[in-house]
């Protein structure tokens, strides 16, 4: 509890400070969390308390995403989602793996690397977007959609290589009812629903709580990826009213999704025994290169301008928290190691570059291209 606290304080002045100069704050945690915990002074390890804590700012955040989601949109737009994220997965996939194989890692670990290049972070891109205020740019829907596409595929790993050693049709099956069963529910509901939204007291704020931890609970005990149906719900919520759960559920999100960047950073080890500083560095650097690639071709096939590129490479360069998890499923330690150390150079590289996405827009645009793009087709 007393590391939870330190942490918290730790961050409070981060963020009087990363506000009063207008720096991307998600960077400043990380580092933070790196200085107090196992990599630094060792002062914070974490308990019981800290993980449940992290874990709430993940699910609130992938709530928010969910909220954000328009499913009628997506489908008109399927397509275009389909590109952009098959277009993402085949570049930093086949980049990823042939990095890590020529920097000395076997073939199997050399997969576990690729699929890390591939997950970009959920959790940083939606906050980057959010805290920079682009949610209302156009780039912003291809990279929601990149997010989603993530998501399913990560879903569709975790299935067929998950630990629960369940087959993935019965999983398939299980996550569809839930689905059917949760619309069903809120449909039926939907006045009741929104009448306590309406209410000025603490059920509007309970109801929003409740909802996100009891759907994650209800997954997690079906054997079900909680983060997919964390989303779901909250899209399946959205069609209600997303504004007033956006609000009930901001809070939460702002407070916990700090305690999750700052704990990161604490419980990773970037000094490892096993580590080749080589591959470190060459993970790291080629993995900010390969998004750039795949946003780029994003940019130039979806959006037809491949400045709009730009800026879905700048909001889907930081990897994290799928990528760690890939990592301890699957990784050797040295893997681990520089997985996690890839996921804090991407994350920081990608606040900063995120936060002057403008300025660094102006300096690589490509020549004879519309500065802020064409929107992508339906």
């Amino acid at each position: 509890m007393e590391g939870v606290v330190l942490a918290l304080f730790v961050c409070l002045v981060l963020a009087l400070i990363t506000k009063k100069l207008a720096l991307p704050s998600i960077p400043f945690y990380i580092i933070a969390g790196l200085l107090i915990g196992k990599s630094g002074l060792g002062l914070v390890g974490v308990d019981g308390v800290a993980q449940f804590l992290t874990h709430l700012g993940l699910l609130f955040l992938l709530f928010f995403l969910g909220l954000e989601i328009k499913p009628d949109r997506i489908w008109s737009n399927h397509r275009a989602i389909a590109q952009s994220g098959l277009l993402d997965l085949h570049i930093n996939v086949i980049i990823g793996f042939v990095a890590a194989y020529a920097l000395g890692f076997s073939f199997a670990d050399a997969l576990v690397v690729a699929a890390a290049f591939f997950i970009s972070s959920t959790a940083m891109a939606v906050t980057s977007l959010v805290e920079n205020r682009k949610l209302l740019m156009r780039e912003a829907e291809t990279i929601v959609w990149l997010m989603v596409f993530e998501d399913i595929v990560v879903i569709l790993v975790l299935a067929f290589f998950g630990s629960s050693g369940e087959h993935p049709l019965i999983v398939l099956a299980k996550t569809v009812s839930l689905l059917l069963a949760l619309i069903l529910i809120t449909h039926t509901g939907r006045d009741y629903i929104t009448s306590i939204l309406k209410r000025d007291d603490e059920l509007p704020v309970l109801l929003t709580f409740s909802a996100v931890l009891g759907i994650a609970a209800l997954a997690s005990a079906w054997g079900i990826p909680e983060s997919f149906m964390v989303i779901a719900f909250g899209t399946i919520l959205g069609t209600i009213d997303p504004v007033s759960f956006e609000v009930h559920s901001r809070p939460f999100k702002d407070v916990f999704l700090v305690v999750f960047f700052v704990f990161f950073g604490i419980t990773t080890d970037i000094f490892a025994e096993g580590v080749s500083v080589v591959a470190i560095a060459g993970v790291s650097i080629v993995a900010v290169f390969s998004k750039y690639l795949s946003g780029i071709a994003i940019g130039h096939f979806v959006h037809g301008n491949r400045n709009s590129g730009i800026e879905i490479w700048a909001n889907t360069i930081g990897r994290g928290e799928f990528s760690i998890a890939i990592a301890a499923l699957w990784g050797s330690g040295a893997v681990s190691s520089t997985i996690a150390t890839m996921v804090i150079v991407t994350s920081i590289t990608g606040a900063f570059v995120a936060k002057y996405s403008n300025a660094i827009r102006n300096v690589l645009a490509w020549p004879r291209e519309e500065k802020r793009g064409s929107p992508p087709p339906g």
